[in-house]
């Protein structure tokens, strides 16, 4: 009985999405970050320029500038990634964008110079990023990813542990492609699995991308089964090749992973 109910609460606050939005989702292995290397960062153009090649989709992830606009960068601060320090949104796009990122010379690219690079060849799975708190700096971000995005013709979609920047998409671009991303791990006691469910119905994704740690997945397969498609992240191996083959519809894979 409590399956049953779950499944129609599921129905009701998170319908699935028609299957010709979402089909072209398990059509690729997307590169995490780019197809990423010693001497080729991770969410560089260099990095997006040799998925291309390997004929790989696109994950990367996005922060907003000062001035509103959306860069690819994975981290809130420059410290990890550049010779640089601080929060990128303290800084403007044009500053953001002439700094380069270590162990190369390529520079952090703003998510329009993304696309222009892209251009449609593979798809793109954008992240968006927020922090505890206060929903008003993610939900700017949001709006440069949705104002950036416009005219784009290239199959893409949005994604984010946040079920808020979900439900923001959903509410405000509903014809943009979004996903809910989930890990289990340490939170897989009857609290976790309310609050998977909670976050669920508040986001209204139409698609999961789920820790490859956690899969096989109950809940994951029962979304699945209901029309929700899979996609599994980091698959660095091939054991997790093989698990995200037989539990997820794609990969989103770096180093070993690749196949």
């Amino acid at each position: 009985m409590p399956s049953l109910l779950f499944a129609l609460l599921d129905r009701w606050r998170s319908p699935p999405p028609k299957s010709e939005k979402v089909s072209w989702l398990g059509s690729v292995s997307y590169a995490h970050r780019g197809l990423h290397v010693p001497g080729v960062p991770e969410n560089s153009l260099a990095a997006f320029r040799d998925a291309i090649d390997r004929g790989m989709g696109i994950e990367c992830d996005v922060q907003r500038t000062a001035d509103g606009h959306a860069v690819v960068f994975h981290d809130f601060e420059l410290d990890r990634l550049t010779a640089e320090t601080g929060p990128v949104e303290s800084r403007s796009v044009a500053a953001v964008t002439r700094i380069e990122l270590i162990g190369s010379h390529d520079r952090i690219p703003s998510l329009r110079r993304m696309l222009d690079e892209v251009a449609g060849r593979v798809p793109i799975l954008i992240e968006i990023k927020s922090q505890r708190g206060s929903f008003r700096n993610a939900g700017a971000l949001c709006q440069a990813v949705r104002r950036t995005l416009e005219g784009y013709a290239g199959q893409h979609a949005i994604m984010s542990f946040d079920p808020r920047v979900v439900r923001w998409f959903a509410d405000r671009s509903p014809l943009t492609v979004r996903g809910l991303v989930v890990t289990e791990e340490n939170d897989k006691a009857l609290p976790g699995m309310i609050r998977r469910r909670a976050f669920l119905w508040k986001a209204r994704p139409d698609f999961l991308a789920y820790d490859i740690r956690d899969l096989p997945s109950r809940f994951a397969a029962g979304q699945r089964k209901r029309g929700l498609p899979v996609l599994t992240w980091t698959v660095r191996s091939a054991e997790h090749r093989e698990r995200a083959e037989e539990f997820a519809d794609a990969s989103i894979a770096e180093g070993s992973g690749v196949a």
